[in-house]
């Protein structure tokens, strides 16, 4: 192959004629990297002005320092997890390895269609996501698949529930006399319409359930909307839990919802995409009880066991469900009765092997370090909540179960019709002058303040320069 008009380091040549220059090119931009990021906490949370490079393919090879320059704007011009400040949302910087294991992915370059494509990281797929179900409790027979993302494992967990219940693997829902229903809370992640709406069942299909003061999905009431379901003629066949709701952080009980899952024989999902790190703290795994029944789990590691996006999984309490209820067979690709080919028994077929970070970052940190790093985060969300509660002016939505605080400023001062322009004020002037980056969710028909102390650099000082900066603001809006 004539390859005249590339760059010398377009390709690695696997003979090693261009190593040099290859290690020239990898260096500037690693030292341009660490640069950037060893000085994240100087740079605001999120960029004030963002300019995006022109996308239009130029005729001939861009200069590499003129590439380079473009590669460091667009980083300058990025969300900025790794700042102190950062604790808006369920992002955080990555561990090391992680990014590396990123790298090393993306350079052998193994398609996760297939065994034959991927050998050792299906093997490893197939024995990282074992491990991870044991850990939840799922039994012998469980196991699953990574995703590219918390959406697409739920999607695939309501996939396997509806063909299960329904045997619509081959025949599909057409002339189906019943509506299928999934319950779950009020509060649930949108994922679940999405999902309802792929499998061609509506967004009607996810029947909302009240939840109680804690945002916690009402059992009571679960029971009561399935009952009502039945008697109007729709099909009930699932019900999500929820471990760590979005906006608060809250875990619906498991052990209730369990209970009324089996009673009318429904298949029990829990979406724990952000809660389920909470199975590596001893002082925490506690708040999962009941996670161990599920016939599904939704987990991300790409959230509160740092790993670098994307990284999800979905696991099954019987992984023969997969391929009873799922499998769609690739003749063009060689087979396997031990280890099946992970693109048939996925909503995915090509996929990129992020097992790799995920192990590198849990043999690098060990279970030592993922338990400190979730009880340190409950530490400060412990110190952050403390103090909102000792102040008249503040109010919790909940009260927290994770590290997650919502909270809003109520000061007596400011009349009810004012306080979510007053809440958005302090969001924003907290991001302007004091560098500390809050997301600002509607939860409850008005707007919240939300904080989630995920950075390992975040610690206490960030936490009190957050309640100070707000007890300051309000200070200057005070009439």
């Amino acid at each position: 192959m004539d390859r005249s008009p590339l760059p010398r380091d377009a390709f690695v040549d696997p003979s090693g004629a261009n190593s040099e220059a290859i290690r020239e090119l990898t260096e500037e931009v690693f030292d341009r990297l660490l640069t950037q990021l060893s000085t994240a906490a100087h740079r605001s949370p999120l960029p004030d002005d963002q300019e995006t490079p022109s996308a239009q393919i130029p005729e001939t090879p861009q200069p590499l320092d003129v590439l380079l320059e473009k590669l460091e704007d667009i980083v300058d011009g990025s969300m900025n997890p790794a700042h102190p400040g950062y604790v808006g949302h369920m992002d955080t910087t990555p561990t090391t390895v992680s990014v590396l294991g990123d790298l090393v992915t993306s350079a052998v370059n193994n398609n996760m269609l297939s065994v034959e494509m991927s050998p050792v990281f299906s093997e490893l797929e197939a024995q990282v996501t074992r491990t991870i179900a044991t850990e939840f409790g799922l039994g012998a027979d469980a196991g699953g698949v990574l995703t590219s993302g918390g959406s697409l494992a739920n999607i695939h967990a309501l996939a396997v529930a509806r063909n299960k219940a329904f045997d619509v693997q081959q025949e599909g829902l057409t002339g189906f006399d019943r509506e299928p229903v999934i319950f779950a809370s009020e509060v649930s992640h949108t994922s679940l319409q999405k999902a309802a709406m792929l499998l061609g069942l509506g967004t009607d299909a996810i029947v909302a359930v009240e939840t109680d003061e804690n945002s916690r999905l009402d059992p009571v009431a679960l029971e009561r909307a399935i009952t009502r379901a039945e008697g109007e003629g729709r099909a009930p066949f699932c019900v999500v839990a929820t471990a760590g709701t979005t906006t608060t952080g809250n875990i619906d009980p498991l052990p209730e919802i369990r209970d009324v899952a089996r009673e009318h024989g429904l298949w029990f999902h829990v979406d724990a995409a952000y809660g389920g790190a909470l199975v590596f703290s001893e002082n925490e795994r506690g708040r999962l009880r009941g996670i161990e029944a599920a016939d599904s789990i939704t987990f991300n590691p790409q959230k509160w066991c740092y790993v670098a996006k994307t990284c999800a999984m979905s696991l099954f309490a019987d992984r023969a469900d997969l391929q009873q209820h799922f499998r769609i067979g690739a003749p063009y690709m060689r087979g396997d009765d031990v280890l099946p080919n992970l693109g048939e028994v996925s909503v995915q077929g090509t996929r990129r092997a992020d097992v790799l970070k995920l192990w590198l970052t849990f043999q690098h940190l060990g279970r030592t370090g993922l338990e400190q790093l979730i009880d340190e985060s409950y530490r400060l969300g412990n110190r952050l909540r403390d103090r909102v509660a000792d102040n008249d002016a503040l109010e919790l939505a909940t009260e927290p179960e994770t590290n997650i605080v919502c909270f809003r400023v109520v000061p007596e001062w400011c009349p009810q019709g004012e306080r979510d322009e007053l809440n958005s004020r302090v969001q924003q002037q907290l991001h302007r002058e004091y560098d500390v980056f809050v997301s600002l969710p509607t939860y409850r028909d008005s707007r919240w303040l939300r904080v989630v102390p995920l950075n390992p650099f975040t610690n206490e000082a960030t936490i009190d320069r957050l309640l100070d900066s707000v007890e300051d603001v309000l200070e200057a809006e005070r009439p």
